[in-house]
């Protein structure tokens, strides 16, 4: 008998993991996939860590998760600064003086709040209804064309127009020449990948992999005292309601026989005929060099599309509009008659989370259940 069986070696369910067993408590994890640490997972490939399941930037403002989290990993100083590519001619993300400067011409931060300014007052909004309008309200029609529109219908398969405004309303816009994507406080990528950190959380735990928890929840359920799920919340009640949305990412990986493939870790290609939305190069998250500090002769990239998701895809982004939104309370409202289940996790709450989020939102969950 256990007193946690924790389904699924994310960071939520491994964080939860980690903080029953340092109270005490006997602890099983399981996850249905052949490795541990979820959708952060890193294969290293040539000496690369390479992000199976998309590029994964630590950032955060939180100290406390800050100094949770380099408990298990040292943190490289990487800086996410990605460059967008529309047709060939390449800009700055986020938007900041070096992509005005190259749209417009403009030399000084006076001079790029006009041109927003006056092309604001020519789309004639006032009150934004949808992405689009949003986005010309924030950094004017040019900008809007040639690097949002095309890369966020490709992102959600929807029509700029079709798509709330509260999506972009974070959009960073900076009168600065800062290219640093996230200005958080603490950034960086694990020394050695994530899946070393994660690994070093279950250390001296129970783990077992290809145990598919719902295809064998009655005899699994029988060994644990209580059960922390981090799996889809509408897989859990099989369906029942219906199913949420969620946008799913297919992955084109190859190894190339060249040091550099791009110069850089993120390249957003924002035209829409490409049909990719990105182009990940692995080793820039490192600097280009192994662990021992060596130059890498090779260099892996994986090409992102984004797409629908269907069930036997991975689910990646939930789609957080009004039907979804409506129908993740019902499911919710079934988990409070489960009461020896937790539900946790980006699957098991239905929400974008960032992975610092995600750690706060496990160590909040142990301290009302653990301590």
């Amino acid at each position: 008998m256990y007193d946690y069986l924790v389904v699924g070696s994310g960071l939520y369910g491994a964080i939860f993991a980690h903080e029953a067993k340092k109270s005490g408590k006997t602890v099983l994890v399981v996850d249905k996939r052949p490795n541990i640490a979820g959708n952060v997972y890193t294969e290293k490939i040539e000496g690369i860590n390479v992000h199976k399941y998309g590029a994964h930037i630590f950032h955060t403002n939180n100290k406390k998760v800050w100094n949770y989290v380099t408990q298990f990993a040292e943190f490289n100083r990487f800086t996410n600064s990605p460059v967008a590519n529309y047709k060939g001619e390449l800009y700055s993300l986020p938007f900041n003086m070096y992509t005005f400067n190259k749209m417009w011409s403009v030399v000084t931060p006076e001079e790029a709040a006009a041109k927003i300014e006056e092309q604001r007052k020519e789309a004639g909004i006032i009150e934004p209804e949808n992405l689009e309008e949003q986005a010309i309200s924030l950094v004017g029609r040019d900008i809007y064309k040639k690097l949002i529109k095309g890369y966020t219908e490709k992102q959600w398969g929807r029509d700029c127009k079709d798509l709330p405004s509260f999506i972009i309303k974070r959009l960073p816009v900076r009168l600065t020449f800062d290219n640093n994507y996230f200005n958080a406080l603490y950034q960086g990528i694990p020394v050695g990948g994530y899946t070393k950190l994660v690994a070093n959380l279950l250390e001296g735990i129970e783990v077992r992999l290809n145990t598919d928890y719902l295809e064998n929840k009655k005899e699994l359920d029988a060994i644990a005292d209580k059960v922390v799920y981090t799996g889809p919340i509408d897989a859990y009640f099989g369906y029942t309601l219906g199913t949420l949305e969620y946008r799913s990412v297919r992955f084109e990986t190859e190894t190339l026989d060249k040091p550099n493939f791009q110069g850089n870790a993120a390249v957003n290609y924002t035209d829409r005929e490409t049909p990719w939305t990105r182009i990940i190069e692995h080793k820039w998250f490192e600097f280009g060099k192994d662990e021992e500090g060596n130059d890498l002769p090779k260099t892996v990239i994986s090409r992102e599309f984004s797409s629908e998701w269907k069930p036997g895809d991975e689910p990646y982004y939930p789609v957080n509009d009004e039907k979804n939104s409506a129908l993740y309370g019902k499911y919710k409202e079934l988990t409070e008659k489960e009461e020896k289940v937790i539900f946790g996790g980006r699957l098991g709450e239905y929400k974008y989370y960032d992975m610092d989020q995600v750690i706060a939102a496990a160590l909040q969950c142990c301290d009302q259940e653990l301590h």
